[in-house]
């Protein structure tokens, strides 16, 4: 019995061995191998981009530079001739007249030399009427009384030579306007390389800037402007009145004046200004982001949103702003265009609006 017992234990260790030995040493499937075999299916990847729905809008066609605001007139002043000043009327920082006197020198010598011919003058005044008189008689020559006429009329002319002279030694206002801060004392030698004081007009104010060469056509007498200033919330308004009559070879600008009436006084030159020059309104214009057009082959194309993907649309645009562009053909009201990304688009591109405006 036990020997029976034994060989059955043995067989059955025997064949639980050639089943694990079978079980080992038979081929599997790989599933890496599996996986790679799978076919994969490339989906297309969303861009995400800004839209905007295109509604019409007033479009302003304008020139932003930069200018300066200038004196209508201004003058360093000094006398015609040397000498020691003797007296200083204006006071600093005020409103002075056309002729008002400001300051003078000394005239003594001219005024003394004044005198001395006005003094002669009865007596050579008298002599030419008594040789008129005896001229009418034929009691003197005709070069007699033609030699006293002489002598008078340089007396008169000596006169008037002084008196010029002393005009020069009083310094008068040139025009209307406001002096500044004066640069010499009473009791100082002045020269005519003396500047006394510099004397600016301020009503109306020159608002001088340039513009790019091709805007050269559209800058004529009369072309109204709006200028701002750093610290002002207003606007100014202007217009201009002279253009250079040359474009300028280094900066390939033409210079151009304007004049802002600034009647009350409360602008001062020396300012910078920031210009506005409105060439042309278009209401109802359907202009969109300079960014969003792509140049191409020599045409402009905008990617529009149709359902869920992006197409290309061949546009012909209009005058440019610093912002915008305006659409002629291509596009219309309450279309969606794409205005980021615009370089990565392709037709038909799947993408998803993040912003729409």
């Amino acid at each position: 019995m036990k020997k029976y017992t034994k060989w059955g234990i043995i067989v059955v260790i025997t064949a639980t061995l050639t089943g694990v030995g079978i079980y080992t040493f038979t081929p599997r499937e790989n599933q890496e191998l599996k996986q790679s075999e799978i076919p994969v299916t490339k989906n297309k990847k969303a861009l995400n981009v800004n839209a905007q729905i295109l509604r019409p809008h007033l479009l302003t066609d304008e020139i932003l530079v930069n200018g300066k605001l200038i004196p209508d007139e201004e003058v360093n002043l000094s006398f015609e001739t040397s000498g020691k000043i003797i007296d200083i009327f204006f006071k600093e920082g005020t409103y002075v007249s056309k002729g008002e006197l400001l300051a003078k020198v000394n005239d003594s010598q001219l005024q003394a030399q004044l005198k001395r011919l006005e003094a002669q003058m009865p007596l050579a005044e008298d002599r030419v009427f008594r040789q008129n008189a005896l001229l009418q008689r034929d009691a003197v020559s005709k070069e007699a009384y033609e030699q006293v006429k002489t002598e008078l009329a340089t007396l008169n002319a000596d006169i008037e030579n002084i008196k010029a002279n002393i005009a020069m030694t009083e310094l008068r206002a040139p025009f209307d306007g406001i002096i500044g801060l004066r640069q010499v004392s009473t009791g100082a030698y002045a020269s005519p390389t003396t500047i006394v004081a510099k004397l600016t007009r301020v009503t109306p104010l020159k608002v001088e800037f340039a513009v790019p060469e091709r805007y050269a056509s559209q800058i004529k007498k009369g072309t109204n402007l709006t200028f701002k200033l750093e610290g002002k919330l207003n606007e100014f308004r202007a217009q201009v009145y002279a253009t250079e009559s040359r474009i300028d070879e280094e900066t390939h600008t033409l210079n151009v004046r304007a004049l802002y009436p600034n009647a009350n006084g409360e602008l001062l030159p020396g300012r910078y200004a920031d210009i506005q020059l409105k060439q042309k309104e278009i209401t109802d214009a359907i202009a969109i982001p300079s960014e969003s057009i792509v140049p191409e082959m020599g045409k402009n194309k905008v990617f529009v949103y149709r359902s869920g993907k992006a197409y290309p649309v061949e546009v012909e645009i209009g005058i440019r702003t610093e912002a915008e562009v305006q659409v002629i053909k291509g596009l219309a009201a309450d279309d969606t265009i794409l205005t980021s990304g615009t370089l990565q688009l392709r037709t038909g591109m799947p993408v998803i609006l993040d912003n729409i405006n």
